[in-house]
């Protein structure tokens, strides 16, 4: 593997202490900082395929493809070239480019329920304009989530409640104020029955429900058989909206995410990370109805100036292209396969309890025993356990997810030879567990 050149290999924990005196926590993004695991965080100058370069001089597998958009791995050179060639017809102009429509185009030919959508900065920012539209629409505040999924750092979906009782949710974030949390109802994932009762206790509004359809953010997670058909009875019956979360999973599972796996066509859509080819990007659409409730159009407002970036959309049109002309998804999904099954023989050899949930090119190895269905299931984890192993993989060059609770991730890019490695790697570590 060919490593980036004029970089001379320097102590993380240098410079993680040099980050932490300008940057909160040393990092730019929570999970990064290694809380979850312990230890000091990675720093990266680079990657090619399959693999990272650290700061470190060594080179790491990754599992983690920054959190799922990486498809085809890093620097795949027909995503370099386009965002280079945007770049040299100017980075951003604060107008409107045929290049917009273009991708526009091709998400709506892959996610038959959007009719009309608006690109994003961010999954965040598609999140929470996909809230803002569902209330304008119905005239109506409040929205249910479910446990452990995640939708953005926004202020009324950061909330989080244990299974159990439905409950109105409560701050999961300092600085939320409780009114905001207070227009949010938290129910475990999977109840069909607390949705029902949500609805019944609030006649008349609620405005949307919010779901990943297969939840990463609490580790893989699946739905029940007729969870996500009874969401869309309900939510059609009560004259709310189903909005599903594919930030991850749109074009991640498939083609045409989540949505198409399970032949449900809700009424809007957010997506993220992929459609920007791994830079900036997001965008939310569903039903024109809907969707005409955004400025200009309607009384919605929402806005940005580098929605739609120029460098952003090139990356993503080049993205969406790869995928559709050379349709990784067969062998990705065999890739993760493999992967799973080196990890089981790895437990079942180790005496460790293992349980891993997967789905196409995305899995998580959970510490436990015992099916994972909903987030007070998934809490039951050894994250200990996890830290160990994590540890343990990232000594013998195989960077994971730096959290028990995260989808890891295989790429087009990634060979059985590398994850012999990685098989290898967590039959050491297990040992270490």
């Amino acid at each position: 593997m060919a490593r980036l050149k004029n970089n001379q290999p320097m102590s993380m924990k240098k410079i993680f202490a040099r980050a932490r005196k300008s940057l909160v926590g040393g990092v730019n993004s929570p999970v990064r900082a290694f809380k979850s695991v312990g230890g000091t965080p990675l720093f990266v100058h680079g990657g090619s395929g399959a693999y990272l370069f650290a700061d470190d001089g060594k080179s790491y597998l990754d599992f983690c493809l920054s959190w799922g958009p990486l498809m085809f791995g890093h620097a795949r050179r027909e995503l370099v070239k386009a965002a280079q060639d945007a770049m040299a017809r100017g980075s951003t102009f604060g107008a409107a480019t045929q290049a917009e429509v273009n991708l526009a185009e091709r998400i709506k030919k892959a996610f038959p329920s959007i009719e009309l959508m608006r690109m994003t900065s961010s999954g965040t920012e598609a999140g929470m304009s996909a809230a803002r539209a569902a209330r304008a629409f119905t005239g109506r505040d409040l929205i249910i989530k479910f446990a452990g999924c995640y939708h953005g750092h926004f202020d009324s979906l950061l909330v989080a409640a244990g299974s159990g009782a439905t409950t109105l949710g409560v701050p999961d974030s300092a600085g939320v104020p409780k009114s905001f949390a207070a227009t949010t109802i938290v129910v475990p994932f999977n109840d069909l029955k607390a949705v029902e009762n949500a609805f019944k206790k609030n006649k008349g509004k609620i405005a949307a429900i919010f779901v990943e359809p297969i939840p990463a953010n609490m580790g893989v997670v699946f739905p029940a058989k007729g969870f996500l058909e009874g969401l869309r009875r309900i939510t059609k019956r009560e004259k709310a909206l189903l909005v599903f979360d594919e930030v991850i999973t749109g074009f991640r599972v498939c083609y045409g995410g989540a949505q198409t796996i399970y032949k449900i066509k809700p009424d809007l859509t957010v997506l993220g990370k992929i459609i920007g080819g791994g830079l900036p990007m997001g965008a939310y659409g569903g039903r024109r109805d809907v969707m005409s409730v955004i400025s200009p159009e309607g009384p919605a407002y929402q806005a940005g100036t580098l929605s739609g970036n120029p460098v952003a959309v090139a990356a993503g049109t080049a993205m969406l292209d790869l995928l559709r002309d050379e349709s990784p998804y067969k062998r990705m999904a065999q890739l993760a396969d493999y992967m799973c099954e080196g990890l089981r023989r790895v437990s079942l050899r180790s005496g460790v309890p293992l349980r891993i949930q997967s789905i196409g090119s995305m899995f998580t190895p959970f510490f436990l025993e015992g099916e994972v269905t909903d987030y007070a299931s998934a809490m039951k984890a050894d994250k200990a356990a996890y830290g160990r192993y994590f540890h343990g993989m990232l000594k013998r060059g195989v960077y994971l997810p730096p959290a028990q609770w995260e989808a890891a991730f295989v790429s087009y890019a990634h060979t059985e030879k590398d994850l012999n490695i990685a098989i290898g790697a967590a039959a050491e570590s297990f040992q270490e567990i």
